[in-house]
């Protein structure tokens, strides 16, 4: 039975209750008012958000293509309506206050228990893939065949031979990376300390946690500095965020603040907007602080024009699945294998988004977007990077989505595995912290910089229009 009076940052109440429904539907239309007020009424008026975020959150996309202000715009917005609304509460008995008060909670400083590896740090580039461990030029053809199949884009590619072709820039000298959500699949932690970085891990106080973490520690290079009450390790961010803050803020060095939390449901939300608060905190505080993210492939994205091009030609080939493409469509009223884009309009609208994954997890990987975009455009270094769809446990445990992830090679889509995906993802990190990489026009283009999408972005047919053939193909695979 959920919490009915949670604690820390929370979802604000409507009419005594917690609705992330009414907090989605605000946000998106706080965003979309001052450049697309029709857009921001429909949003409002929405009654069955659950399924119309889909069309709103593709709006947010599209009204803010025509400028980088009107881009800009709409992720400020955004933003400040998110830390306008959401709440802090001290206690189950407390007022909900707002979520600057998260900062004024007193005791005791957190101490910093510091983890020595005992490995070898490595000094050259590596990527796990299959069974094997990719490098030199057996990497470069790999990177090559995931270009070629529209795996990746080209920049991905180029940036991940940039970092290899460097491999002093592995360990990250005069730098602490701070992982938040340290313990997540998807981070950069494990590749970070093999190559002997400096690493501050964030996580709950969990024990089961930091012995896996500490275990890590000890046999790679890097040093894991970790938060600590008395003998529990690890902090909470909901619940503790002013102590975390007023540790990472004394951390020693150049600092990057690695965003690599995750929950479930409206939890996933909370924790997004505590990193959030957290980062607006530390970025007053901390001038040399650079920020990191990974975005999912299965949301909405504005993609080049060879991205367009090269779907268009596989739509036209319908090659494999596409030979069935006539009578699937005619069957289903032409809502099956429908057109990834319209043939030459640019850029492209690449909406991947999964109505399995909800819109909880839609604002909330939104929400790091738009702290990107508004980051980058104040002058703060910023890497974001597009990462493949990949089977981790939180992913996979819903049926639904393994089965679409076991038949998505049908579509050409490549579902990565864990280690692969942390792995290029750290090395895209490291690429990000010591490139500087010239100004785009526009938002979007930052965000379709070396992304590693798996494959959406280049297929012929909409992700959604493929989903129900997909988890049909992959049900026996998922099953075993």
């Amino acid at each position: 039975m959920p919490n009915e009076n949670p604690t820390g940052v929370v979802i604000p109440s409507v009419e005594g209750r917690a609705s992330t429904s009414a907090l989605g539907r605000a946000v998106v239309a706080d965003a979309l008012r001052a450049v697309d007020p029709v857009g921001a009424r429909g949003a409002q008026a929405s009654t069955n958000w659950r399924h119309d975020y889909l069309v709103h959150f593709r709006r947010l996309i599209e009204a803010g293509l025509p400028s980088r202000d009107a881009a800009l715009s709409i992720a400020r917005d955004g933003l400040g309506s998110l830390h306008t609304r959401m709440r802090y509460r001290a206690g189950p008995d407390g007022d909900e206050a707002p979520l600057t008060a998260a900062f004024g909670t007193e005791g005791p400083p957190l101490t910093t228990v510091t983890v020595a590896g005992q490995g070898e740090a490595e000094r050259e580039l590596t990527v796990p893939y299959r069974g094997r461990r990719l490098r030199g030029a057996e990497l470069d053809r790999q990177l090559e065949d995931w270009v070629a199949a529209g795996t990746i884009e080209r920049s991905c590619a180029d940036a991940v031979r940039t970092v290899a072709a460097n491999p002093d820039w592995l360990a990250l000298p005069d730098r602490r990376v701070v992982v938040l959500g340290a313990g997540a699949e998807m981070g950069p932690l494990r590749a970070l300390l093999r190559w002997g970085a400096d690493v501050v891990a964030v996580d709950l106080p969990r024990p089961a946690i930091w012995q896996r973490l500490t275990a890590l520690a000890e046999r790679y290079a890097g040093r894991l500095h970790v938060p600590a009450a008395g003998d529990v390790r690890g902090a909470d961010l909901l619940h503790d965020l002013g102590r975390v803050a007023g540790w990472i803020e004394g951390q020693p060095g150049r600092l990057v603040l690695g965003n690599y939390v995750y929950a479930d449901g409206a939890l996933n939300v909370r924790v997004a907007m505590a990193v959030d608060a957290l980062t607006v905190h530390l970025r007053d505080r901390r001038p040399d602080l650079a920020l990191a993210f990974l975005a999912t492939p299965t949301d909405v994205f504005a993609v080049p024009d060879d991205a367009v091009d090269e779907a268009t030609r596989r739509y036209a080939a319908a090659m494999g699945i596409g030979r069935l493409r006539r009578p699937l469509r005619l069957v289903s009223a032409g809502r099956l294998l429908t057109r990834n884009y319209p043939p030459g309009l640019y850029p492209g609208i690449n909406d991947s988004l999964v109505p399995q994954q909800g819109p909880n997890y839609a604002l909330a990987k939104r929400l790091q977007r738009w702290r990107a975009a508004e980051a980058r455009a104040a002058g703060t270094p910023v890497s974001l990077t597009v990462a493949p769809a990949t089977r981790t446990r939180s992913v996979v445990k819903n049926r639904l989505l393994a089965a679409a992830f076991a038949g998505a090679h049908r579509f050409g889509i490549e579902i990565f595995e864990p280690a692969t995906s942390n792995s290029l993802m750290a090395a895209l990190l490291v690429h990000d912290l010591n490139v500087s990489r010239p100004a785009l026009e526009h938002p979007w283009q930052d965000e379709a910089f070396a992304a590693a999408h798996g494959g959406l972005w280049r297929q012929p047919y909409s992700a959604r229009s493929a989903l129900g053939i997909a988890v049909l193909m992959g049900i026996g695979s998922a099953r075993s």
